[in-house]
């Protein structure tokens, strides 16, 4: 951290944002709230990311989304608030208690009826989305899970998706760890085998833009299925 890059100022500015693009209402506001006191960790999206991922969705005029990690679902919330009525949001959580916290919170925004929350490993049910009639495929994917099991993630949201589809994978810059090829924390050889095999994958157009923030420094990866 240099004096030119202070968390303190990179807070300042994500509030700044937030205030004047991304006011939190009494849904997002209560689901943080929720999350919080059931003692699942502060990792969820900054507001104005949510706002990112939600302008995202309606730009590409999702109707079906995928999401590969639920926590709390305040990403969910938000996009889920960018689908039509009859739009679908099907988002995976591997812990139980962290998807009972999410339904209730989904409910609570009024989002039920079109965001479920699946319970399990996702290299689990991922599997059997892929076979279940109907289930896809998607407009959109956003992966903010387990970071070793990334590329695997990449390879099931490429299986569900179609040519014009979005893929999003958030944390991909690791905090600048992520050119560290002598890393042996399993969060960074997992981003890096991801880089790797879409380096090599025809089938998505993809770049990574870093970001600082209330959340640090970090970074999404933004890719376009083209095939």
């Amino acid at each position: 951290m240099t004096k030119e890059q202070p968390q303190d100022q990179w807070n300042a500015v994500d509030n700044y944002v937030t205030h004047h693009l991304a006011p939190a209402d009494e849904a997002l506001t209560a689901a943080l709230a929720a999350s919080e006191a059931a003692g699942l960790p502060p990792i969820q999206v900054a507001p104005n990311q949510g706002k990112l991922l939600y302008l995202l969705a309606q730009m590409q005029g999702a109707h079906t989304i995928l999401e590969i990690g639920t926590l709390g679902g305040y990403s969910t919330i938000w996009l889920a608030r960018a689908l039509p009525e009859n739009g679908r949001l099907i988002s995976l959580e591997y812990n139980p208690a962290h998807a009972e916290v999410a339904r209730a919170n989904i409910a609570h925004a009024g989002l039920d009826k079109i965001a479920e929350v699946r319970t399990g490993p996702a290299l689990e049910t991922l599997p059997k989305l892929a076979t279940e009639p109907g289930a896809g495929p998607f407009d959109l994917v956003f992966i903010d899970a387990d970071k070793q099991n990334n590329p695997q993630y990449v390879e099931w949201a490429l299986k569900l998706s179609r040519p014009g589809s979005v893929i999003i994978v958030d944390n991909a810059i690791r905090g600048g760890a992520v050119v560290d090829a002598d890393s042996t924390d399993p969060a960074i050889v997992g981003t890096r085998r991801m880089y790797e095999l879409l380096a090599q994958e025809p089938r998505l157009d993809a770049t990574a833009v870093q970001t600082v923030g209330a959340k640090g420094y970090d970074g999404f990866l933004l890719g376009r299925v083209v095939a």
